[in-house]
């Protein structure tokens, strides 16, 4: 197979594209969806997010449990399959709901819903907690609640010491504690130089009072505290009489903090709070603030590589192949690649074709000079239905021209009661080969 004979070829593109996979595109565009909600086995079932609603996302869910919290409910075995299999892989969707074929993020950014941390992470498995931490690693940001917060730790303390959960995420690699508070409420006390006052003053006091608190957790600036790590909000519960029997008093204890390992990693905002269910006001503020912060975190898709002139680049590999510069692509991503173009050079023809034996799919082809290439901003596009295309440029500008690939075919998606079930081609989620060549007259 041509992707296990490639390694030389592989390296080789590296060397020649050292310099490009310095760049990114806009964190903004290139996925599937902006969120995907998971409410699965030992969380929360609810993916009505009244902030995702104010800022117009497009979401997608996965939830497993009662409808209503007075139902009786049990997990079976099949939930747990389904859970893993989503989530962690099959052979219908070889990297998963999160993951595009060659590992970057379908979507934007994950929501963990509150419920139990350590039954959720271990009825996902070892291949779906690795899914979620690809997904952050390659630059998807993360939001938790109360136990989605727990879920991205890596270890919690207690009483007897610090326990490293491998049930845990450790997308955040520091040390939480319970607050002792149970089905009660916190105020919470933006911080002052806090990211989240780019999005709301929150009354003009910073801070955002009632917010419902069952169980949920602080981060241990005295445990382990993780460099680069930056708290947003803090808890206030001065004055309040029902919670004056705590064993710790949490007041000016982390409530909501934020992470991020590198330039090349998503971005993680952990609560020990619950703003996400409020419709107004300025708990949806906060929530909406949150989100908006991690998605302002999310990485875009790095460049597949120069394309050199007269040279077929066969993107054809799979997940499995491990080879990501050259894996075929996802519903509704984009591949990008750069041309340089000679001063003087009269034309350049791009051609897109699909590798020998393909099942059909709508591919489109854009380039645009000096800067990724979309759909909306295109000068150059063929998008026309089908896979075969071809793209004429007379007279190009000099210099770096963008050319970018469109997969238009996507699966249909069917929002029920148990989260978003999905029909249809679902074959491109294992992802679509093709090629693509790139020629230049001078």
């Amino acid at each position: 197979m041509w992707c296990r004979k490639g390694f030389m070829l592989l390296l080789s593109a590296v060397c020649l594209t050292a310099i490009a996979k310095e760049q990114r595109a806009d964190n903004t565009k290139g996925f599937y969806k902006d969120l995907f909600v998971d409410g699965g086995i030992g969380l929360t079932t609810k993916d009505y997010l009244p902030a995702a609603h104010y800022l117009r996302l497009k979401w997608e869910s996965y939830l497993c449990g009662p409808l209503k919290s007075s139902d009786k409910f049990t997990y079976t075995a099949d939930d747990t399959l389904m859970q893993r299999q989503m989530i962690g892989g099959s052979s219908i969707d070889e990297n998963g709901i999160l993951l595009y074929p060659d590992g970057q993020p379908r979507f934007r950014m994950i929501f963990m819903n509150g419920g139990k941390a350590g039954r959720h992470g271990k009825a996902l498995g070892d291949d779906a907690r690795n899914r979620i931490r690809e997904f952050v690693r390659n630059g998807g940001s993360y939001v938790g609640d109360c136990a989605g917060m727990y879920l991205a730790c890596r270890a919690w303390k207690g009483d007897n010491g610090i326990s490293y959960e491998d049930r845990y995420l450790g997308l955040w690699p520091g040390v939480a504690s319970s607050t002792g508070i149970l089905t009660s409420q916190t105020t919470l006390q933006i911080e002052k130089k806090a990211a989240l006052l780019k999005y709301s003053d929150f009354g003009g006091d910073m801070k955002v009072d009632s917010i419902y608190h069952n169980g949920g957790g602080y981060a241990r600036e005295d445990t382990l505290w993780p460099k680069g790590t930056k708290v947003l909000a803090r808890y206030d519960i001065r004055g309040r009489e029902d919670l004056k029997k705590l064993k710790r008093d949490v007041t000016g204890l982390p409530a909501m903090w934020t992470y991020k390992d590198d330039e090349r990693t998503g971005r993680i905002v952990q609560c020990g709070s619950h703003p996400e269910f409020v419709e107004s006001g300025e708990r949806l503020d906060l929530m909406r603030a949150m989100m908006q912060y991690a998605m302002s975190g999310t990485v875009g898709a790095e460049l597949k590589g120069t394309l050199q002139s007269g040279t077929i680049r066969k993107m054809y590999c799979m997940t499995h192949d491990h080879n990501p510069a050259f894996t075929a692509i996802g519903d509704r991503q984009y591949h990008h690649f750069l041309v340089n173009v000679p001063k003087k050079a009269k034309k350049v023809v791009l051609t897109l074709k699909p590798m020998p034996g393909a099942k059909k799919a709508d591919l489109y082809l854009l380039a645009q000079p000096g800067d990724f290439a979309y759909l909306e901003t295109s000068p150059y596009k063929n998008i026309g239905a089908g896979f075969d295309k071809r793209l004429v440029i007379n007279n190009p500008k000099a210099g770096k021209l963008y050319v970018s690939v469109f997969c238009g075919t996507t699966v249909e998606a069917t929002h029920t009661a148990h989260g978003t079930q999905y029909s249809g081609r679902l074959d491109v989620l294992n992802g679509v080969p093709y090629s693509i060549l790139a020629q230049v007259e001078e």
